[in-house]
């Protein structure tokens, strides 16, 4: 069975509780879920998916905790490794909605990984996001805790029964 870990970056807590929340769902232990501000980029390792979370802050940057990390993450090698986003936002903040999501991938991109899990955003309402590819497609699981709480649940079940082909 190939190993899944979840890393996140929360400032509120609000990412932190639906990492918590897809952890719970994938019968993910507490043990496999990081903080990345108390974590090292070698956790990695150990791992065949990554499930990788961040909130959008700024003018669309990812969470703080992000940074030093994905400076070591950069360095590594992870072909044979399967990534999936998941990010949260605000869509009143139309042309910088999730962000965060977007800043992860092009910083994960040169690492060799194999990026999984794009999930439609169209139930929300913004102008541009750096979480959409030049396709269309978001590169991952996009949420609105401000304004659309009440889609978060049905939209990480359906993004996570898109995983499974990959997570199992």
């Amino acid at each position: 069975m190939k190993k899944t870990a979840i890393f996140y970056g929360s400032n509120t807590g609000t990412t932190e509780k639906v990492a918590e929340t897809i952890a719970e769902r994938l019968g993910i232990a507490a043990e496999h879920v990081y903080n990345v501000a108390e974590t090292a980029p070698s956790a990695l390792g150990g791992y065949t998916n990554l499930i990788f979370g961040t909130s959008t802050w700024g003018d669309g940057e990812e969470q703080e905790d992000w940074y030093d990390f994905l400076d070591g993450v950069e360095e590594l090698d992870l072909r044979g490794k399967r990534i999936a986003l998941f990010g949260l936002g605000d869509e009143t903040m139309a042309d910088t909605f999730c962000n965060g999501v977007g800043e992860l991938h092009k910083r994960l991109v040169g690492t060799g990984a194999q990026f999984i899990g794009s999930y439609p955003a169209n139930v929300y309402k913004f102008r541009s996001s750096k979480a959409i590819g030049p396709d269309g497609r978001p590169f991952g699981l996009l949420l609105d805790q401000v304004n659309h709480p009440d889609l978060t649940d049905g939209r990480i079940d359906g993004w996570l029964l898109s995983l499974n082909q990959f997570l199992n």
